[in-house]
């Protein structure tokens, strides 16, 4: 099955009607995962021509609100959305560039899912995010350090 027709079967079973937009949003998201707005919207024109940038945003809020996407809000950063909804991953944020990598729980299921003291919730995600220097923005600082 084509990743279209995937996003447009899961787009049914979210009870949305499959349109254009919707489909290149998913698609753009599909290649390029933390990507924010402004570029998903710019994508969505290269492939549809004038689409507005209003239309672009319901999509995003309707596929987020649905489980399609998944909103991350990085401190500092513009809101970014990914297609990878069906996990409990976390993120890698380089403090310079801006640029995020996915980071799977390593150890069983999802251990950040069971913190010390729960208040009596029921816990289904958790957001954690590591934040440091990626290899090309370390090499720079380091570059600038020694001269």
């Amino acid at each position: 099955m084509s990743d279209r027709q995937q996003f447009s079967r899961r787009l049914r079973e979210a009870g949305m009607r499959v349109t254009a937009p919707r489909l290149a949003v998913l698609e753009i998201l599909d290649a390029h995962p933390h990507s924010t707005a402004d570029f998903v919207a710019a994508g969505v024109r290269e492939q549809l021509g004038a689409v507005s940038t209003q239309t672009v945003y319901d999509v995003l809020r309707a596929c987020a609100d649905r489980g399609l996407l998944r909103r991350i809000e990085p401190a500092g950063s513009p809101v970014r959305y990914e297609t990878r909804t069906a996990d409990n991953h976390h993120h890698l944020i380089c403090r310079s560039c801006g640029e995020i990598h996915d980071i799977d729980c390593l150890v069983g299921a999802a251990p950040c899912l069971a913190p010390d003291r729960d208040h009596r919730y029921v816990i289904d995600e958790a957001e954690v995010t590591f934040w440091g220097l990626c290899p090309a923005c370390r090499a720079a600082a380091n570059a600038t350090a020694n001269n």
